[in-house]
């Protein structure tokens, strides 16, 4: 019985091993990847989040700008015709 015993415990600390070396692995592979994948976004000349949200800003407010501007210019067209 004594005889089974450590070769349970020696299988359990065996596979704990495993495990610890598996998620090792796996953290390191995520590291690799994450690196990876900012390297490819550096490559690609890629904006921030920031940098998009504030661009877009302007681009609404440069159209809701030449919209108005479109408005006045008809009103004044409409003025010199009538």
């Amino acid at each position: 019985m004594q005889t089974q015993s450590s070769v349970f415990d020696d299988l359990a600390k065996l596979l704990t091993g495993a495990m610890g070396m598996a998620q090792g692995a796996g953290e390191e592979a995520k590291s690799f990847m994450r690196a990876q994948a900012d390297r490819f976004a550096a490559e690609m000349d890629l904006v921030s989040r920031d940098e998009f949200e504030a661009v877009k800003e302007l681009a609404a407010q440069a159209r809701a700008e030449a919209d108005a501007l479109r408005e006045r210019v008809a009103a004044l067209e409409a003025k010199l015709r009538g």
